[in-house]
């Protein structure tokens, strides 16, 4: 198995290396898996029996996309697939390479088909490749010159051209749980961290850091060991680690899947009336970096969409406590948008206002320009008013109740819609009892 990119050395990472001059392969290197059996976590598509597992048995390659966050095994998987079906690899990063490499992996793969060799060709962050570049591949996929698999962080139905994703199965890959990230740990400590212990205080720490990164993980014990080393200690505590690791942020992309689905996960939270699990996912995007003001907006959108008219209070608070973010800033503006969330969780909810808007926009926007009823124009002249502008015009609070029972507002001719349909929650069930009154006072008048 060969690497097109393999031999151009001047452009490889310069590894550390050790006092006997020697090039110390990282961590994540040592470690990587050879084989199926040898892969942490993703058993979902490489247990028995699984989509991936089938794959590597059938000893036949096809091409594919791998879909996951940072650090979970999609280049592993790639470089396995090459060794276990004895095919040449290409691997090509989409924000190194541009056309002239393509060229060349093709080129490389013609050569290799004309030796009877197999190719596969890997290109990480395929999302970054524009359409017409993913578009470059399509007849060579066609044609069976290379198996393509494509690792992406970002969603596939957005980023990836449906003509390519039509050609290749997706496999979504999840982030490592506590006890895979465990395991992964004693792996590392029993085969490449020599005499060097951990207390379970310390084990506990790196696994959360890591976050679900196998990558991040490894990272993090290299980090140790060289502290370690540096210090002259061979037993690590959690203290040690605290003081040792920066305190870097949470696996958060600002722009990417991971933010859209925390956000989602938020606002269902609130909508759900689950105020533990908003607060988590409020406190989770914090952690990992989002602007408190762009949770603030979110919050005041949460409030007239999911809330309405059944608390109009939640309104005024999540306006409020957005302002009260712009005063004091982080972290104690923070508090306000926590207890902003807390609020909206438990208050009545309705959208009858946002589904009732939504109806109106869309009937306007397919309707013709209905005019205005003659007795609903105003008439602040003389010929105006000859032509009869605001004629018959019935003043509401003239009348009974401050309503004008049987007086229609609608254009002429335009039945009543009922777009606005009160829920029976919270101030809303006492709007709901108020206009069925009001639409009895109609029926009354004739209307």
């Amino acid at each position: 198995m060969s690497d097109l990119f393999s031999q151009a050395s001047e452009n490889a990472p310069d590894f550390p290396v050790d006092r006997d001059n020697r090039v110390a392969v990282p961590l994540a290197e040592q470690l990587r898996p050879r084989a199926p059996d040898e892969v942490i976590g993703q058993q979902h598509l490489l247990g028995p029996g699984k989509p991936l597992r089938l794959a590597f048995e059938s000893g036949q390659p096809h091409s594919m996309i791998l879909w996951g966050p940072p650090g979970v095994g999609k280049t592993t998987l790639a470089r396995m697939m090459a060794t276990q079906f004895d095919c040449e690899f290409i691997a090509l990063s989409a924000v190194f390479s541009g056309i002239k490499e393509v060229r060349e992996a093709v080129a490389q793969a013609e050569r290799w088909r004309a030796q009877g060799r197999r190719t596969i060709l890997f290109v990480d962050e395929i999302h970054r490749f524009n359409k017409a570049q993913q578009d470059g591949f399509l007849p060579f996929v066609e044609s069976g010159l290379f198996t393509f698999i494509g690792a992406t962080t970002e969603n596939p139905s957005f980023e990836v051209n449906s003509a390519l994703l039509s050609r290749a199965s997706v496999y979504v890959l999840k982030s490592l749980d506590e006890a895979e990230l465990g395991t992964l740990f004693d792996r590392a400590r029993e085969r490449a961290l020599g005499d060097l212990s951990f207390d379970d205080d310390a084990r506990a720490r790196l696994i959360g850091l890591a976050d679900g990164d196998a990558r991040r993980m490894l990272n993090l014990l290299e980090q140790m060991r060289t502290a370690a080393h540096a210090a002259g200690i061979v037993a690590v505590d959690g203290k040690f680690v605290e003081e040792t690791v920066a305190q870097n942020l949470r696996r958060f992309d600002k722009g990417g899947d991971a933010f859209y689905d925390q956000i989602s996960a938020l606002h269902k939270s609130v909508r759900g009336s689950h105020p533990d699990a908003a607060l988590y996912w409020f406190c989770r995007m914090l952690d990992g970096g989002a602007d408190p003001r762009y949770l603030a907006r979110r919050i005041i959108r949460m409030a007239w969409e999911d809330i309405g008219l059944a608390d109009p209070r939640a309104m005024q608070i999540a306006n409020e406590a957005a302002e009260t973010y712009e005063r004091l800033g982080s972290p104690e503006g923070e508090l306000a948008l926590a207890q902003a969330v807390i609020y909206l969780a438990v208050a009545a909810k309705s959208n009858a206002g946002y589904m009732a808007y939504n109806a109106a926009r869309a009937f306007v926007a397919k309707e013709g320009s209905r005019p205005v009823p003659v007795h609903l124009r105003n008439a602040p002249t003389k010929l105006m008013k000859e032509l009869g502008f605001g004629k018959a015009y019935r003043y509401a609070h003239d009348e009974p109740e401050a309503y004008a029972a049987g007086e229609t507002y609608l254009p002429d001719g335009m039945r009543e819609p009922g777009w606005y349909e009160p829920t029976p929650r919270g101030l809303e069930g006492k709007i709901g009892e108020k206009l069925a009154h009001l639409r009895d006072l109609d029926r009354k008048a004739g209307k």
